[in-house]
């Protein structure tokens, strides 16, 4: 048998490598760029395949075979364990092609609290897409561990409202579902590892009788905010951050201020907001929150993508899963849609969760291989994205896998990942999500040719 490439074979994977070199080229295709010359080898996140037409008719080795098949395809696999047959990313991809600014909105429960997972993918979002800077971030935490990457919290004197928790149950909690009230004397700060950020926007409540609230950036008065209004809305105030700047402090000057967090903005490119709940569930986003308030804050924020990222913590309650669950996760949807009609929604499942058996194994959870299925058809009748992370990182049995792991990928409760864990979560994401975006672009590029060839 002939070591050389058949002629029409040969063919096809020049057509293919024109394809994808031509933007470097052609100025109004710049944008299109699916490989840079000096990374010929990331082409292999393409993983290639035969059509299913020449699959079917046989051994690519055969001549009789060869002769038959009039044009040799090889075509893009879809991402591994990312569904959209709808495309429901499109805005979301066409975003990043644009390059003006992309805002992924995160919502989920306890991994999501402390920035696991998500300041992996945001950290290589922002490497390959651009860093649009930190993102929202809580006024204060609420919670010990609650933190974001590169940025060093401290406050006093706030009384705060978790939604779903707390006693004034209004649902008025801003973005991340979390508000914080504060008299004169109350005071937060932000310290920035990065100091290339030039904007930040504090997220407040508009009330009457509200208070007023001052930003000084190291030490220095940028100026002050009127938190009064003659009905109740929510308010934003914006700041330009001086160059070089590391320390942002707030401080509530007179009467009562009702406060949510701060969007912190470099420039164009990616920012990716973590906006996670501790032993938060679905219903967060179906029920708790109040609707018109955080319609107005989703259509503020604009997001280009929004992740919805429940299912562990109401894994443990078999009886709302099969009852509940899929009711309460198609209404979180409904509400997202009515804000955002355009926005793309991405389904992204619970992780595997761990439960040590009577024999001292430890097992999957029953509930999970359930609720994880039950979320997959969910997000194909609705027409949205969904990513199976269940099966991404190992499917039944990988927490047993991760705890006897050397570095330990998951703590003692086979719930929650270590930081080594959570950075393959949030690589699985980003990798799958990014190879559906060259995808997009190869399409959109094919369908930029086409138009060129029409007379």
């Amino acid at each position: 048998m002939s070591g050389h490439i058949p002629i029409k074979t040969a063919l096809t994977l020049l057509t293919f490598g024109s394809l994808l070199m031509l933007p470097q080229v052609v100025v109004p295709l710049k944008n299109y760029k699916s490989l840079e010359p000096k990374k010929v080898a990331t082409v292999l996140e393409f993983p290639l395949r035969r059509s299913a037409e020449d699959a079917a008719a046989g051994p690519l080795a055969s001549p009789a075979n060869l002769s038959e098949m009039r044009a040799k395809r090889l075509v893009a696999t879809a991402p591994r364990n990312l569904a959209d047959p709808s495309h429901a990313l499109d805005h979301f991809y066409e975003a990043l092609l644009r390059g003006q600014g992309v805002h992924i909105v995160h919502y989920g429960d306890s991994p999501t609290t402390a920035d696991l997972i998500t300041a992996d993918a945001r950290s290589m979002f922002q490497r390959e897409f651009g860093d649009g800077g930190v993102g929202f971030v809580l006024l204060a935490r609420p919670w010990a561990w609650y933190g974001r990457r590169g940025v060093e919290m401290s406050a006093s004197n706030w009384k705060i409202e978790v939604t779903g928790v707390s006693e004034f149950q209004d649902g008025r909690n801003g973005l991340g579902a979390v508000s914080f009230r504060g008299a004169a004397g109350a005071s937060a700060r932000w310290t920035l590892k990065d100091s290339a950020h030039r904007s930040v926007e504090i997220a407040y409540l508009k009330e009457p009788q509200g208070g007023e609230f001052t930003l000084e950036a190291d030490g220095c008065l940028l100026g002050a905010a009127q938190a009064g209004g003659d009905v109740i809305a929510p308010g934003f105030t914006s700041f330009e951050i001086p160059p070089g700047t590391a320390a942002i402090t707030l401080q509530v000057t007179r009467g009562s201020v009702r406060l949510y967090g701060a969007d912190f903005r470099k420039g164009p490119g990616v920012v990716y907001s973590s906006l996670g709940i501790n032993g938060a569930n679905v219903t967060l986003l179906s029920a708790a929150l109040n609707e018109d308030h955080w319609f107005d804050q989703l259509r503020h924020y604009k997001p280009d993508l929004v992740i919805i990222n429940y299912g562990t913590n109401e894994s443990g309650f078999p009886g709302f899963v099969n009852a509940t669950w899929g009711r309460e996760m198609r209404k979180a949807v409904a509400r997202v849609r009515a804000a955002l009609p355009e926005t793309s929604i991405l389904l992204m499942s619970p992780m595997d969760r761990g439960v040590k058996a009577a024999s001292g194994e430890i097992d999957t959870i029953p509930s999970i291989p359930r609720l994880v299925e039950m979320e997959s058809a969910i997000a194909a009748d609705s027409g949205l994205a969904f990513f199976n992370t269940y099966e991404a990182m190992g499917g039944a049995g990988t927490m047993a896998r991760w705890y006897m792991s050397e570095p330990r990928l998951v703590g003692a409760d086979y719930i929650h990942p270590m930081p080594a864990g959570a950075k393959i979560i949030g690589e699985l994401l980003f990798t799958a999500l990014r190879q559906g975006f060259h995808q997009y672009k190869l399409q959109e590029l094919k369908q930029k040719l086409a138009e060129v060839r029409q007379p």
